[in-house]
């Protein structure tokens, strides 16, 4: 016992030492200990958060690739054989053409010019009406698709934890669905004669002082193609041709405020359609009347204009030394169902699709998704 004193007091400095060393190593020990564990436990978490973002980028990419393949494949192809229709029986030049060959000999010079300086107004309305509507119709219906499926994928990931495939849910009213995308028609159908009208109004004022002896380059026609569209689309209020393509926004019903106190004992399933239906209008319209759509709109009616005189220019003298405008009304007809031809056989429309500025801003479109 006396040696066990006599050994605290000689190392008792050491023995307080050694015990505070070895504790505070253990308390290190410990300390590492969970500090890794707590890395390991944010590490798998970081692990999952990735796997989790590259499968909803994955499921994102789908549903956009598919949402493209909508529009191209049953969307686009109904609504332009719509519109070709009613752009051949609203425009008919037929009559015009067969009176000049039936009347020759009969037909006084001031007849004969009369109808001719009518043969070259319709002829270059049908054409422009033609471009104009078959790329802004398959722009517009782009952006539907795009809209619609954007809600798709919110209101279903809204739903549905992380293990389930966002194929597998269908959560889109059928009816606001149905509605919303047939409102394409409304371009071929109310929108269509104030559109022949107002094209043809820039048609006259640019073509007022050409004549028909006047020679036709591949250049000259290209400028004079792109001066009408200029002057359609500036005249009149900003962004006047969106409602060509749709209901204007003053003639739908008023969306409900679900906020408002006074609405919540009226709200019955019509009006949720109808306030559902509104809100896909309003963004459509927003998109439409955006500058960036402004933008894309341009590129596509110039790109679409360059294609097409080219495929002229290729088939004839137009190319080379051109031709009088009496002889280009003829070919100007012939372009008309291939510029308005259905989707799966129009290049056209699918140089327009190809364009990196057009994917662009609909992936853009499709990303932008509001919180």
């Amino acid at each position: 016992m006396g040696f066990v004193r006599d050994f605290w007091r000689n190392h008792r400095r050491k023995i307080f030492v050694t015990a505070g060393c070895v504790g505070s190593g253990y308390l290190l020990y410990k300390l590492y200990h969970a500090h890794t564990r707590r890395l390991a436990d944010l590490e798998r978490e970081l692990a999952i958060e990735r796997e989790n973002e590259e499968l909803i980028k994955t499921q994102m990419k789908a549903h956009f690739e598919n949402i493209q393949m909508i529009a191209d494949a049953t969307t686009l192809p109904h609504a332009m054989q719509y519109l070709s229709g009613r752009i051949m029986n609203e425009i008919d030049v037929s009559i015009i053409m067969e009176s000049l060959n039936k009347g020759k000999g009969t037909l006084s010079p001031s007849e004969k010019l009369q109808l001719w300086d009518k043969l070259k107004i319709l002829s270059f309305t049908r054409m422009v009406l033609s471009l104009w509507s078959v790329t802004m119709l398959s722009l517009y219906i782009r952006v539907q698709v795009n809209i619609l499926g954007r809600h798709l994928y919110i209101d279903t990931a809204r739903d549905l934890g992380s293990s389930h495939l966002l194929e597998d849910l269908d959560l889109i009213d059928r009816d606001d669905e149905q509605k919303f995308l047939s409102s394409a028609d409304f371009l071929a159908t109310r929108g269509m004669p104030g559109l022949i009208s107002n094209i043809q109004g820039a048609v006259i004022e640019v073509l007022k002082g050409k004549q028909l002896k006047d020679v036709f380059t591949t250049s000259v026609l290209q400028e004079t193609v792109m001066q009408i569209l200029d002057v359609f689309m500036s005249t009149g209020s900003p962004h006047h041709w969106v409602d060509y393509l749709m209901i204007p926004q003053e003639t739908r019903p008023s969306r409900i405020d679900s906020n408002s106190s006074d609405n919540l004992t009226k709200v019955s399933p019509s009006n949720v359609t109808v306030a559902k239906f509104d809100q896909l209008m309003v963004e459509t319209r927003e998109v439409l009347t955006s500058t960036e759509f402004t933008n894309i709109a341009e590129i596509s009616l110039k790109t679409f204009t360059a294609a097409l005189v080219e495929e002229m220019g290729t088939e004839g003298s137009l190319g080379t030394g051109g031709m009088p405008l009496a002889k280009l009304l003829p070919r100007i007809e012939m372009t008309i169902p291939v510029v308005t031809a259905e989707p799966g056989k129009n290049r056209f429309l699918q140089l327009i699709r190809d364009l990196p500025e057009v994917q662009l801003f609909f992936t853009l479109l499709y990303a932008s998704m509001p919180q």
